[in-house]
C-alpha cells in the first residue's frame, strides 16, 4: 500500500505537459525544509537556551563542524523564503488561487513558517534579535482586554528574558513538524484537484505522467543545492546583520531596528500606518489578504492578471527596500504609497476575477 502511494505520488502523477522550470519551486521548498529539519536536529544537541548567545558561539567555534551546520541552517531560512515568494508569485501568475484548497493550505503555511523564522531569529539573542523580539511581541498589546496579559505570559517576566527564549525554542522546534504535516496536506490536495498550468487548464486532457518527463527538471534542484552550499559556506553571513555579532543589551537599543530581509516588506507596511492597531491589522493582512483570492474560482484573462501581478511584485520589492531604510522622510511617505499600491493590486485582482466570473459563469 505504501509503495503504491509512493508510485502514484512520484511516478504516475498526472502533470501538465507545459510545466516549466518555475514549477520546481515547490520541490525545492520541500528539499530546503528537509535540510532545515535535519540541521535543526543537530543544533538542538548543543543549544540549551539558558545562555542563548553563548550557546551559538559554542556551536560556531567549539563544536566540530558546528559552523557548517549552523551556517546551512541560518542561510537555509533565507533560501526557504526565496522559494516561498517565487512559488507564491508563480501561483499568482498562473491563477493558482483557483485551486482554492491548495491555495488556502499554502497561505496557512506561509503564516506558520514566518512565525517559525521569527522564533529562530530570536534564539540567537543578539542585540538586533533581542530588540526585534521586544518590538514584535509588544504588538500583541493591541488585542483588547487580554493583550497585556498575553504579552506577559509570552515574556514570562516584565521583559524579554531567558525564559522567553526557552518558550520560543520549544515552539521553534515543534512547529516545523506541524508545517511538514501541512506540506503533506498541501500535496494531497494538489494531487486531488490537479496542478495548475500556463494554459489555466486543470483537467487531465493536457497532462502526462510525471516520470520520466519531469524528473530531469527536478534533478536540476540538486545542482542548485551544490551551488547554494558552496556560495553560502564561502560567504556565510552575507545576508546577516552586523548587530547579530553583538550580545544583547537591554539598556541600549540599536539606532535602527531592522528584521531579516524576508520580513522587510511587512515591516515597511507596519511603519507606514501611524495607528498601532491599524498597523498591526495591515501587518497581518500583508499575507492574510491572499486568502480572498481563493474564494474566486474562475478563469481570468492571463494578460490582464499578469500585469496586475507585475505591479504587485514591484510594490513588494520596493517595500522590502523601504523596510531597510531609516523611518524618516521621504522613505515613510514612499512606504505609504507602496502600501496603497500593494493592497490595491490584490483587491483589483480579486475584483477582476469576480467580474469575470459574473460575466462568463
Amino acid at each position: 500500500m505504501i509503495m503504491n502511494m509512493i508510485k502514484k505520488t512520484f511516478f504516475l502523477l498526472p502533470s501538465s505537459k507545459f510545466l516549466s522550470y518555475s514549477w520546481n519551486y515547490g520541490s525545492m521548498l520541500g528539499m530546503v525544509l528537509g535540510l532545515q529539519l535535519l540541521t535543526g536536529i543537530f543544533l538542538v544537541f548543543y543549544y540549551g537556551g539558558s545562555m542563548p548567545f553563548d550557546d551559538v558561539q559554542y556551536i560556531m567555534y567549539e563544536v566540530t563542524g558546528g559552523w557548517v551546520v549552523r551556517c546551512l541552517h541560518f542561510n537555509g531560512a533565507s533560501l526557504f523564503f526565496i522559494f516561498i515568494y517565487c512559488h507564491l508569485f508563480k501561483g499568482l501568475f498562473v491563477g493558482g488561487y483557483r485551486l482554492y484548497g491548495v491555495w488556502f493550505v499554502g497561505v496557512i503555511m506561509i503564516f506558520l513558517f514566518m512565525g517559525v523564522a521569527f522564533m529562530g531569529y530570536v534564539l540567537v539573542f543578539s542585540q538586533m534579535s533581542y530588540w526585534a523580539a521586544v518590538v514584535i511581541t509588544s504588538l500583541v498589546t493591541v488585542v483588547p482586554i487580554w493583550g497585556e496579559s498575553v504579552v506577559f505570559w509570552l515574556w514570562g517576566s516584565y521583559s524579554v528574558v531567558v525564559s522567553t527564549v526557552k518558550l520560543l525554542f520549544v515552539l521553534h522546534f515543534l512547529l516545523p513538524w506541524v508545517g511538514a504535516v501541512l506540506v503533506m496536506m498541501h500535496l494531497l490536495v494538489l494531487h486531488f484537484f490537479g496542478s495548475s498550468s500556463v494554459l489555466g487548464c486543470h483537467s487531465d486532457y493536457d497532462k502526462i505522467m510525471f516520470f520520466p518527463s519531469f524528473w530531469f527538471k527536478d534533478g536540476v534542484n540538486m545542482m542548485f543545492f551544490l551551488v547554494f552550499a558552496w556560495s553560502f559556506l564561502l560567504w556565510p553571513f552575507v545576508l546577516g546583520d552586523g548587530e547579530m555579532f553583538l550580545v544583547s543589551d537591554i539598556m541600549t537599543s540599536p539606532r535602527h531596528i531592522v528584521p531579516e530581509w524576508y520580513f522587510l516588506y511587512a515591516y515597511a507596511i507596519l511603519r507606514a500606518v501611524p495607528s498601532k492597531i491599524m498597523g498591526v491589522l495591515f501587518l497581518i493582512l500583508s499575507v492574510g489578504i491572499l486568502f480572498i483570492l481563493g474564494v474566486v474560482r474562475s478563469n481570468m484573462m492571463f494578460n490582464v492578471s499578469s500585469k496586475i501581478v507585475y505591479v504587485f511584485l514591484f510594490s513588494g520589492i520596493c517595500l522590502t527596500w523601504l523596510g531597510s531604510c531609516a523611518p524618516e522622510s521621504p522613505y515613510v511617505i514612499l512606504s505609504v504609497v507602496m502600501t496603497y499600491i500593494y493592497f490595491s493590486m490584490i483587491f483589483f485582482l480579486f475584483s477582476m476575477a469576480w467580474v469575470t466570473k459574473m460575466i462568463y459563469y
